[in-house]
């Protein structure tokens, strides 16, 4: 059976680009005679908020988006995360690392990857390290692609069959200082543990999926399917995002505006005025 989902973070309220991305994979499953689920991802507890959630499943509600079974929460399965964590230290592929994105951002030696400056490796390698100051948790890639002898291969809707090449993102954080589970760590598991077989999301998170892939190889979880779709763009040409001041779902429902309408206009590709679809 199809299952798909949508993983919104209640750090903010959802914009158009959520809706977007909540609409095709809710259509996905649903033309498949599949399930599509909704997790929350609330994980970073600086910046989550419960008000937040509320206001999320009044906007899915609101645009007529129906989720099967019960609502999952990031935040009740951390003792999967830790489990998965000391699986991969057990392997000898973490290491502390105690560095500041200050300090990454000035080494001279950090090169840039998908996501921006790639970490180089300052504390790969330190003998006794003091793991009562704050640090993070890498993985140390090198080491990890070394213990992989699978072909390190996904699909991908619009680009075929990929060969992930996740050592361009060099030592990726799995454990953040100040949250139990990076993003790339948490949505692998948890998509493996709710048996999602389909990844509808946007174009933004393709390289982060060549990381996925090999957490996926490492824990010996199944590999969904993937399909990435193009991002929204606002007037001003920028992709839409909770940083950038984008325009709430919530705004626009206590305008009085039609959500079952405006979902069916995105279906279609019809757009509000000033909005586009931007970059893959």
């Amino acid at each position: 059976m199809i299952v798909t989902r949508f993983a919104p973070s209640p750090t903010g309220r959802l914009h158009l680009g959520h809706a977007f991305s909540a609409i095709l994979a809710h259509d996905f499953a649903r033309e498949r005679a599949g399930r599509f689920l909704l997790r929350i991802e609330d994980i970073d507890g600086t910046r989550s908020r419960p008000e937040h959630v509320a206001t999320i499943l009044a906007d899915l509600q609101w645009l007529g988006l129906a989720w099967d079974g019960e609502l999952v929460f990031q935040s009740q399965r951390l003792g999967r995360y830790q489990a998965a964590l000391d699986r991969l230290k057990a392997m000898g592929l973490l290491y502390p690392c105690f560095c500041t994105r200050a300090d990454i951002a000035a080494s001279a030696s950090a090169p840039h990857g998908p996501e921006g400056p790639v970490y180089p490796g300052t504390c790969r390698g330190l003998t006794a390290p003091d793991l009562s100051r704050p640090h993070c948790w890498r993985l140390d890639m090198a080491r990890a692609l070394a213990a992989v002898a699978e072909p390190l291969v996904f699909e991908d809707s619009g680009r075929g069959v990929v060969v992930a090449e996740p050592a361009s993102h060099g030592d990726v954080v799995l454990a953040r200082k100040d949250a139990p589970a990076s993003y790339h760590l948490a949505v692998t598991l948890d998509d493996a543990a709710q048996g999602v077989t389909d990844v509808v999301r946007g174009g933004d998170l393709f390289a982060a999926t060549h990381v996925h892939r090999l957490l996926a190889a490492l824990l010996d979880l199944p590999v969904p399917r993937y399909h990435h779709h193009a991002l929204l763009a606002g007037p001003d040409g920028e992709r839409l995002a909770k940083r950038h001041g984008a325009p709430t779902l919530a705004v626009l429902r206590e305008a009085g505006e039609d959500g079952r309408a405006l979902a069916d206009a995105l279906r279609k590709g019809e757009l509000p005025v000033g909005f586009a679809a931007a970059k893959a």
